[in-house]
């Protein structure tokens, strides 16, 4: 007969295996030991900051760097915190487009091309952006030179080449007044990064706008920003949209995406619902210390796709301010301010048609918010958009930005119809004043409260913890 205490031992021990090998399954899937996505730290400045675009070619009537530096103090009093120069370089002659050529064929990335005046004239112009506390950054051209550019010459073996061996343009683009980089080179790398920090250390450059970051592997930047940053804190922004961007070098990435969902769905192209999955899109995949730069206009989209009004109509405004209050570091492009009346000549001088405008007033209304709170600020430094449901979801977009500071309620009609709303939930139900009238009277929202909208109208309510 089997003793019961040797049944009892036995049933204990393979209790205790069983839950050591539970335990240990449980272990094997913990999370693992959270390490920040990205590896770099953004300048604190940029925590609240916006951006503007400056073509100095058109920018102004002499078209020169010393008319930039004349209208700084107008750029700062919109509200803006970083000037973002369009290439400064030398522009190549060899299969120049236009009279005068793209800026973004580079000829030479020591040079300063005369159009735009001399090294001095580069100095004041970022001297006074200093001393009025604005950032300049310069935009960077890492995927490709003219044609003539002296590298074709001295270096061949840095450029890409063709199926038939020949120098490449940009493949499936007409961008025939320029040949690619190869960066499996460490010799190219070594002469980007020392000419990226030229500028930094002989004109206190801020940082760089990166054209077509994408199209350069992602470890070259990585490069870049060490070095760059052992000199000074810089800024990066990447002309492109991907999330790997931001891990080791960059600060800022293109909402390219946000303009599009908003486009269609002002052509009626799209679903309102397209705008959530994006911000669903933007919560959830990408990092929260990730600025994504938000823009109804820049330079591609003025010159080849319209204007904001020829690509948003009435729906304008109401794009704007979701772009300023909205989860997004603003771009105001040179021109919008003053109502952006024409598109841009690339290749010829075309100066902007500067004029007093309500866009240039709102613009100041909006960025003097967003510096005032931190709700509205950029990244991890604001506030999550946190959706209210409402009655006409095909028609109004709501949702909720909040912090211990202050408590933002804002609601847009994107259609061209009047539109009558009330809202689910209790996230909106508070005491607001209305942000963007002069008069701060104030408005209760409770459980039955109804809005009218107006077509395309939008409404930003706020309080004050």
């Amino acid at each position: 007969m089997v003793n019961a205490n040797i049944v009892n031992i036995h049933s204990v021990s393979v209790a205790l295996r069983l839950s050591s090998i539970l335990l240990a399954l449980l272990e094997a899937y913990m999370p693992l030991p959270i390490i920040p996505y990205v590896k770099h730290n953004s300048p604190l400045w940029a925590r609240n900051a916006s951006i503007y675009q400056v073509n100095t070619r058109q920018f102004s009537s002499s078209g020169d760097f010393s008319g930039v530096t004349q209208e700084l103090p107008r750029i700062k009093a919109l509200g803006v915190d970083i000037i973002w120069l369009m290439p400064i370089h030398k522009i190549g002659e060899l299969n120049r487009k236009g009279s005068l050529g793209s800026p973004y064929a580079v000829k030479d990335f020591y040079s300063i091309n005369p159009e735009f005046g001399t090294a001095d004239d580069l100095h004041a112009l970022v001297k006074r952006a200093h001393e009025l506390d604005l950032k300049l950054i310069l935009d960077w051209v890492p995927n490709h030179s003219a044609w003539d550019n002296h590298l074709v010459n001295q270096h061949p073996n840095w450029y890409a080449r063709d199926y038939k061996g020949d120098f490449r343009p940009c493949p499936w683009w007409d961008w025939d007044d320029i040949i690619e980089f190869d960066y499996n080179s460490s010799e190219l790398r070594s002469y980007m990064v020392k000419a990226m920090s030229y500028w930094v250390e002989k004109f206190d450059i801020d940082g760089f706008r990166c054209d077509v970051a994408g199209y350069v592997p992602n470890d070259f930047w990585r490069q870049a920003r060490e070095a760059l940053d052992a000199i000074k804190p810089v800024f990066m922004l990447a002309e492109w949209e991907n999330r790997d961007m931001h891990e080791h070098a960059f600060d800022m990435t293109y909402a390219w995406s946000w303009n599009e969902v908003l486009y269609d769905i002002v052509q009626k192209k799209q679903a309102l619902d397209k705008l959530r999955k994006y911000y669903s899109w933007n919560e959830r995949a990408w990092p929260k210390q990730a600025m994504r730069m938000t823009f109804i206009s820049n330079h591609d989209e003025n010159a080849w796709e319209g204007t904001p009004d020829e690509k948003f109509g009435d729906a304008q405004q109401a794009c704007i301010v979701l772009s300023c209050l909205g989860e997004g570091m603003p771009l105001i492009h040179n021109g919008q301010e003053a109502g952006e009346t024409k598109r841009l000549a690339f290749f010829e001088k075309d100066p902007i048609d500067w004029q007093a405008h309500e866009i240039g007033d709102l613009y100041t209304k909006l960025l003097r918010l967003r510096k005032r709170y931190t709700a509205l600020w950029n990244a991890e430094h604001g506030a999550t958009m946190i959706q209210v449901p409402n009655t006409e979801q095909a028609s109004i977009f709501s949702f909720v930005r909040q912090d211990t500071e202050s408590k933002w309620f804002m609601v847009f009609n994107f259609t061209d119809e009047c539109v009558k709303v009330s809202f689910k939930e209790s996230l909106f139900i508070d005491g607001y004043h209305d942000a963007l009238q002069d008069a701060k009277e104030s408005i209760e929202f409770v459980k039955d409260t109804q809005l009218t909208l107006l077509p395309w109208q939008y409404r930003v309510f706020y309080r004050e913890h």
